[in-house]
This record gives C-alpha cells, sequence and structure tokens, in this order.
C-alpha cells in the first residue's frame, strides 16, 4: 500500500545513506524533497537517483542545496511546501575526526537539529525519523545490544547521536503530538545493486568498507586495521554490518509506523543484522567477492572504538516488521560493484 502523495523532507539525503532511501520512497510513491549542504556528498549522487528511478518518478524528487544551521533555508523549505513528515539523515559521522574536531560535531549535528525542530513545530511537521547510532551504546557491557540498555557514548560523535535522541524525547514529553522514531544503525555497508549508487566519501575514508574499496581499485596502497589485539576471535574489532539497501526499507517500515500508529511517542529500533563480523573476516570476504588481494597493515586500537558490537534485532521485527535480508557476501559483492564501476566514486576521474 503506497501512501500516494504524501511529502517527505529528507534531510542529508545527498548522502550514502539518503540516496539509497530516497530512492525507495520514490518507488514506495512518496514526493520527496532534499535538503543537503554536499559537505560530504555531491549532487551528481541525486542525479543518479533520479536515473534509476526514471523520468516519471523523478518528476516527484526536488533537491535543495542548503544547510540546516541556517534558519533561513529551512524557513523557505517549509513555508513553501507542506511536509508530512521529516526523515533526518544530515550531520557530520566519522568517529575519530569526532575526538579531532568536536566543536565542529556539534556545531554541525547538534545546532542544525535543534533548528530543524523549531520549524518543524512551527509549521505542525510533527513525525521524526531520525538517523541516530549504534555508538549511542558506547563500550556495551554484554551483547546483542537491546534498545533499553543504558547508554553511553565513548566519543563526541557518539555523544551527538546521544544527545539528539535526549532531546527528542524531551519534545515528545513536552508535547505528545509529536511522533518520534530514533533508528540506531549498526555499520551500513554495501551499494545499490545496479552498481550506480554507493557510499563516496571526501578525502581518506573513516570506515572500513570504503577504504577497502579504495585499495581494491588502487586509490590507496593498503588497508590500516586499527587493533589487532582485541579479545576476539582474530583479534580485529567486530561489528554488526548491514547492507544500504536493507536500511533504506528500514526507513520505510519505520515511516509506515509513524503513520498508522497514534501513540507511538519517541520510540528506538535498532537497525542491524544481529551478527558480529570481525574486520579481518570483512575483509576476507571481499577478497573473495572482488578477486582482489587487499594488502594490510595492522595499526594500534583507534581511541574511543569499541571491541565488539552487534544488535538485537527482535524490536525492530516485531514492531516494525522489518528484518535485514542480506548477507556479508551480498555486501561485499554490491560493494565491488559500484567500486569496479566508479573507481573514482561519483567523478569520472580525479
Amino acid at each position: 500500500m503506497a501512501f500516494v502523495e504524501q511529502t517527505i523532507l529528507v534531510t542529508g539525503g545527498a548522502g550514502f545513506i539518503g540516496t539509497h532511501t530516497v530512492l525507495q520512497l520514490l518507488k514506495e510513491g512518496f514526493r520527496v524533497s532534499i535538503i543537503d549542504n554536499l559537505d560530504n556528498s555531491v549532487e551528481e549522487a541525486v542525479n543518479r537517483v533520479r536515473e534509476l528511478a526514471g523520468p516519471k518518478l523523478s518528476q516527484k524528487l526536488e533537491f535543495h542545496l542548503g544547510d540546516l544551521r541556517d534558519k533561513e533555508d529551512l524557513e523557505k523549505l517549509f513555508s513553501q511546501t507542506k511536509f508530512d513528515a521529516v526523515i533526518h539523515f544530515a550531520g557530520l559521522k566519522a568517529v575519530g575526526e569526532s575526538v579531532v574536531y568536536p566543536i565542529r560535531y556539534f556545531d554541525n549535528n547538534l545546532i542544525g537539529s535543534i533548528n530543524l525542530y523549531q520549524i518543524m513545530a512551527k509549521y505542525n511537521c510533527k513525525k521524526l525519523v531520525f538517523s541516530s547510532s549504534a555508538t549511542v551504546y558506547g563500550q556495551p557491557e554484554k551483547i546483542p545490544c537491546i534498545e533499553d540498555f543504558q547508554l553511553m557514548a565513548m566519543n563526541p560523535y557518539g555523544r551527538t547521536k546521544l544527545f539528539l535522541e535526549e532531546i527528542a524525547r524531551d519534545i515528545e514529553r513536552a508535547d505528545s503530538e509529536w511522533r518520534m522514531i530514533l533508528l540506531r544503525y549498526f555499520n551500513p555497508v554495501g551499494a545499490h545493486e545496479s552498481g550506480k549508487l554507493g557510499e563516496d566519501p571526501k578525502g581518506i575514508p573513516n570506515n572500513l568498507m570504503p577504504y577497502i574499496q579504495q585499495v581494491a581499485v588502487g586509490r590507496l596502497p593498503e588497508l590500516n586495521v586499527y587493533g589487532h589485539d582485541y579479545p576476539t576471535a582474530d583479534g580485529s574489532a567486530v561489528r554488526d554490518y548491514i547492507h544500504v539497501m536493507d536500511l533504506a526499507d528500514g526507513h520505510i517500515a519505520a515511516l509506515r509506523k509513524l503513520f498508522t500508529t497514534e501513540n507511538i511517542g519517541c520510540t528506538a529500533y535498532n537497525l542491524g543484522t544481529g551478527r558480529g563480523t570481525s574486520v579481518l573476516e570483512m575483509v576476507a570476504t571481499f577478497e573473495k567477492a572482488s578477486g582482489k588481494k587487499i594488502p594490510i597493515k595492522l595499526c594500534p586500537r583507534r581511541a574511543g572504538d569499541a571491541t565488539a558490537v552487534y544488535a538485537s534485532t527482535e524490536k525492530a521485527e516485531k514492531e516494525l516488521g522489518w528484518k535485514a535480508k542480506y548477507g556479508i557476501e551480498e555486501m561485499c559483492r554490491d560493494q565491488w560493484k559500484w567500486a569496479s564501476q566508479n573507481p573514482w566514486g561519483y567523478q569520472s576521474q580525479p
């Protein structure tokens, strides 16, 4: 059942998870407006979404260059269009970088979001899907991570997500008209099966899969593996990797819940597979998928990195009717298809 002419604002919609979600929204019959400042993304990614959606659905997609820290950009958008809900992806997302530049992270992630919520309230748009993160679990005392665990962030990036979750809960407590779903992503990887959409970080990647793919296509000489003395089977850190298309579907499921459930309040859901995979396992799986050898360099642990984190997926399965479909083989296959077709990301050459 498509919600035919409902209009969704997607902040950060030109980014990795944003583009894949926007494509699924269009296919499900939604109208979509993107606002993005292109800080860590490019407009070509939105053009690829149009190409994959086709001319008819593309008519339902608008792109606005804008920054959530500038209230005028938001005011302009909300005064022109009535939005039924907002999916809020926009924000900086590199753990290591946040340790070095905490103020930049607080400025981008907190101030932008607070502006957004103020303008949403002003225009009576009170349905929100928020892009949270498994970093809010910090170094969990036990795994899998369950949504009602005590939250604790180990770095400034994680703290911005934790603060924003608390802010959302406070807003909803003060005004029960709000319906909010907080989606705690684990480690998004993979790419659209066409090979036309994928992750294209600016500069040296901060997370594993874009780093591996840049080594595979010859852009970087070797993969730095941070931490080889963790108390895990092979000494490398364990994470819950999830295919970006599964994540995109999770956002559709969350929107459906917002539109069909009265007293949802402000609720958090994990989006993960429930399986932990080590960094070295992921490297081996990618080597198999790509036929490429990935030279690695073992480095010391990074500040703020946890040993092992993976999701309990029970709540999302039960309440959202959502379950991850893809395994690490498909994640690596699709990541390699994107990388091999787009060795320089969305640019045709360096």
